[in-house]
């Protein structure tokens, strides 16, 4: 008997050691720029009209706030010592995007993609969060989600991107200011005005984004057809002086509406014409993920 209860015994234990002690998250990793190479990036500057010329003029690169950084990351050196209270682990990676070196303009298309870890098929609605801080204005930078192969957004730039949001404080062609909010692509017959800036939790525009300050970004994108009202995203934000994570935008617009899967996230920056420069301002990634559905947690 005795010898019975210790087996029977032995075997709940054991049976209660293989239980899962939590379920799987959600989210899928894109990036979190915790190790010191960007592996799986793609680098492509496809406009590159500086003068003298720079080759690979973009300055794409991991930085840590904390003394690994001591010697420079692979695609860059550097090190940051912000430690703004909004970063969840200030001992972790990010990365740093410019178009290129401060005072050389003319690289109009500096771009960095990487493949998602699971398509969004069409019909498919998925959550993407990705944390950003910019590094000091003036700028001009848009990220996001793409449905091309590498070879295709290199031929289409701008256009390789479907749900886009933007950060600039650049004039446009007329003369029309942005001021540095964050931005969602819009349907507008206006060519001027193809961005609306997101709104805060008393509906209201935004305020530009505080420079030095982490922003969290949930942006849920449905990849359904036009015709099954999708080709659409919701942005959702929180810091600076969204307190809490607020809807700031809802139903902004595919750019380009192929209605095909979504396979790669896509950033790009731009210095602007040599006559006309922007700035080269930087704009800072971490923590770069997506789920299955409508997920409007935090990913740590």
């Amino acid at each position: 008997m005795k010898y019975l209860l210790l087996v029977s015994t032995s075997f709940l234990l054991t049976a209660c050691y293989l239980l899962p002690t939590q379920t799987p998250s959600p989210w899928l990793v894109i990036d979190t720029f915790n190790k010191e190479s960007l592996n799986g990036w793609q680098l492509a500057d496809t406009q590159n009209d500086t003068k003298p010329y720079v080759e690979n003029a973009q300055v794409t690169e991991i930085k840590f706030h904390d003394a690994r950084a001591s010697s420079g990351a692979t695609l860059g050196k550097g090190t940051d010592t912000n430690t703004s209270p909004t970063l969840p682990n200030a001992n972790n990676g990010y990365l740093i995007k410019k178009p290129a070196a401060d005072g050389i303009v003319g690289n109009r298309k500096a771009l960095s993609f990487k493949a998602l870890p699971v398509p969004v098929n069409v019909g498919d609605t998925y959550t993407f969060y990705t944390k950003i801080r910019v590094e000091r204005f003036p700028n001009n930078h848009a990220f996001g989600i793409s449905n091309m192969h590498p070879a295709d957004i290199i031929k289409h730039g701008y256009n390789a991107f479907e749900p886009t949001l933007r950060v600039t404080d650049k004039y446009e062609s007329n003369g029309y200011k942005n001021d540095g909010s964050l931005m969602v692509k819009i349907d507008s017959t206006d060519k001027y005005r193809q961005y609306a800036s997101v709104k805060n939790a008393d509906n209201k525009i935004s305020q530009p984004l505080t420079v030095g300050e982490w922003y969290e970004i949930w942006y849920v994108v449905n990849n359904a057809t036009v015709e099954n009202d999708g080709q659409v995203y919701s942005v959702y934000v929180k810091g600076g002086e969204f307190r809490q994570q607020t809807l700031a935008y809802e139903n902004a617009n595919f750019r380009m509406k192929r209605e095909l899967p979504l396979i790669y996230f896509l950033a790009n920056s731009n210095t602007g014409p040599i006559n006309k420069p922007y700035g080269n301002g930087g704009l800072a990634y971490d923590d770069i993920y997506m789920s299955e559905g409508v997920n409007l947690s935090t990913p740590y």
